[in-house]
């Protein structure tokens, strides 16, 4: 999966005027797509899948924000673990350094942490390590690829004052 089913996405849900970005370089970390788009880290959110006991999570955060621990095992009653990079291409069709929260292979529940609400917009991966799109904060919720839209969370520490 990638650019195109990403797009494929948006269209079916009706949004034709989110554009997925792609570029000549790699996007597959933080700093390399704040690099490519001219933005603070801040402004890329992360999505990092995690297994649970019953099931795997996708959160996105802010690319300056750490997990929380603490925070996560509040949220969820259980530790932290990152999904393994298989599973989480078999179940969201994104690789890591592409996965995001749009046109999942597999319904998944989708967080979103509380620590891109201080951006009016961020840059999520669309399906592949080298490109993004540009979504607005507020519109996040209805855009995720999950019945019902997606919760906000409070699982991360941030890493700056970006």
């Amino acid at each position: 999966m990638g650019k195109a089913e990403v797009a494929a996405y948006f269209h079916a849900i009706g949004r034709d005027d989110l554009q997925v970005l792609e570029f000549d370089v790699s996007c597959a970390t933080v700093e390399l797509a704040a690099a490519a788009i001219g933005v603070a880290p801040g402004q890329i959110a992360k999505t990092l899948s995690f297994q649970l006991k019953e099931r795997m999570i996708l959160i996105v955060m802010s690319g300056s924000a750490r997990l929380s621990n603490r925070k996560f095992k509040a949220a969820f009653g259980e530790k932290a673990r990152l999904a393994p990079h298989e599973a989480a291409l078999a179940l969201t069709g994104h690789a890591v350094g592409g996965v995001c929260p749009f046109g999942l292979k597999t319904p998944l529940d989708v967080y979103l942490d509380q620590s891109l609400r201080k951006f009016s917009h961020v840059y999520p991966a669309a399906g592949a390590g080298n490109n993004m799109v540009r979504v607005a904060v507020a519109e996040l919720p209805g855009l995720v690829d999950t019945a019902g839209g997606a919760a906000w969370v409070d699982v991360a520490e941030d890493a700056d004052s970006e």
